[in-house]
């Protein structure tokens, strides 16, 4: 195990408390326990995941309970650990902040006993994407790396190991950065920034300030990849201390990395000529926000070592992530894409500008605070139909109006049913809901899983959750 960075949280024999038993506090747990802490995790819900880990954690020898917390014993502990998914409006993260006790991460404990250099990625949209993308540059460029963090595999995981990797590619949320300390990654991400989560921050302007988090702990020596076609993260970026490298989709004369023509190219020195990675036909990714996705990921791992052979080698070879613009399949000339993970307004706006063909467009789910009235400006540009469902259809009416023709459907199979209906040879369905699945489902997955059931079944074609070749 490596040695704290910074001041220990706690010492062996103390007690620890760690709030949530999804995968991260579970990590938590496992890792605190590992460092000599007397740990007591729990969890206010009580659903299988949450037996399940209290089933595995107390065989481990660590205590554990779901459908409850025991507040005498998370007040007498010297650290709280807490989970993302635990908003700081929560009865407990509220006990826990009026007797001042200590409150960090899951991130944070495991960024102090990580030997591997970071890479930490965060944005509003397109995190995952990019980071996964990241993490295969590193992977074929033969460099030792893991992705970790949002992404699914939790940072304290890879604390664990015994042989830890070089380097571990982080994506980082806004609730993971809210509760951070001492974290400092060696290359540092910020992709965009738009209004996201207002249904759990009471401004945007708190939004933004757990973003900026990324930039808290910066130093001499921080390397930032930053956004250059997007102006807050401009702003945010601009009296950061480190050395900041642009992406564009537009040529610029300093150091980082920018579309050149049809090719993308890299610039390390500010005297130096461009060195192309590749060309934009040459990548699998939908849509041109990839294109700057690819850059911003590719720059990443120029810093970290990687060559431009092997950079285009990896950006070529790179399918994409199920749920992100994924292709389910052309039935009748018609294209349908899952896009379950655009969960915001942003993120739709980002999907409907990917195509230029007729769309049918598939909004709606739980509302998230964002008002749909700037989807009305992309959806008048190509949209043939709009079909809302879940809590947020009305609402979704009432904004987008009768800017373009709108239904409302019950349910997916429903959903897709009437998208059917609507479109024609050479459209796209496009399912970028803008909206959180948990009116209906437990996450994103299990929507976009459902429907692309939904699409196949229609068809006539055997379901699966592949994406299509």
């Amino acid at each position: 195990m490596a040695a704290a960075r910074g001041a220990a949280l706690f010492e062996p024999g103390d007690p620890v408390a760690v709030l949530g038993l999804g995968i991260s506090g579970s990590a938590a747990a496992r890792l605190a326990h590992s460092l000599g802490a007397e740990v007591y995790a729990s969890d206010a819900f009580e659903g299988p995941v949450q037996r399940d880990a209290v089933d595995r954690l107390v065989a481990e020898g660590i205590d554990a309970e779901a459908g409850g917390h025991d507040l005498d014993r998370i007040l007498a502990s010297r650290t709280v650990i807490t989970s993302p998914g635990i908003p700081p409006t929560a009865e407990i993260r509220r006990a826990v902040s009026d007797a001042a006790l200590p409150t960090v991460a899951e991130i944070e404990l495991a960024f102090r006993h990580l030997r591997s250099r970071v890479i930490g990625i965060t944005g509003t949209n397109g995190k995952t994407t990019t980071t996964a993308l990241c993490g295969h540059l590193l992977e074929t460029a033969g460099l030792d790396a893991v992705t970790a963090g949002n992404i699914g595999l939790p940072l304290s995981e890879v604390a664990l190991l015994e042989d830890q990797p070089e380097w571990a590619v982080v994506e980082l949320s806004s609730f993971q950065l809210a509760d951070l300390e001492s974290f400092h990654p060696a290359i540092g991400v910020l992709l965009n920034l738009a209004p996201d989560h207002l249904d759990r921050y009471p401004s945007l302007d708190r939004y933004y300030e757990d973003k900026a988090r990324l930039f808290a702990n910066a130093v001499e020596g921080s390397r930032w990849v930053i956004n250059a076609d997007d102006a807050d993260v401009m702003a945010m970026a601009r009296d950061v201390v480190g050395e900041k490298y642009r992406v564009s989709i537009e040529p610029h004369d300093g150091v980082g990395a920018f579309l050149d023509g049809d090719e993308l190219v890299q610039r390390l020195d500010e005297d130096g000529a461009p060195v192309a990675w590749t060309r934009v036909d040459d990548l699998r990714l939908v849509g041109r926000h990839n294109v700057l996705n690819a850059l911003l990921a590719g720059l990443a791992a120029a810093l970290a070592g990687c060559d431009p052979v092997s950079i285009a080698a990896g950006l070529s070879s790179f399918e994409g992530l199920p749920h992100r613009l994924q292709r389910i399949g052309e039935y009748d000339g018609v294209l349908w894409i899952n896009d379950s993970k655009g969960t915001n307004v942003s993120a739709t706006k980002v999907a409907l500008s990917a195509f230029r063909r007729p769309l049918v467009a598939l909004l709606g789910g739980r509302h998230k605070g964002e008002p749909y009235t700037s989807l009305i400006g992309p959806l008048e540009e190509n949209a043939r139909a709009v079909i809302a469902f879940g809590e947020a259809a009305p609402k979704i009416v009432r904004e987008i109006g009768d800017a373009v023709p709108l239904q409302v459907a019950s349910g997916i199979e429903q959903l897709v049913r009437i998208a059917r209906e609507h479109a024609e040879e050479g459209d796209v369905v496009l399912f970028s809901p803008a909206c959180s699945s948990y009116d209906m489902f437990p996450n994103y997955e299990e929507r976009g899983q459902m429907f692309a059931r939904c699409v196949r079944s229609a068809h006539g074609v055997e379901s699966t959750d592949e994406v299509e070749a």
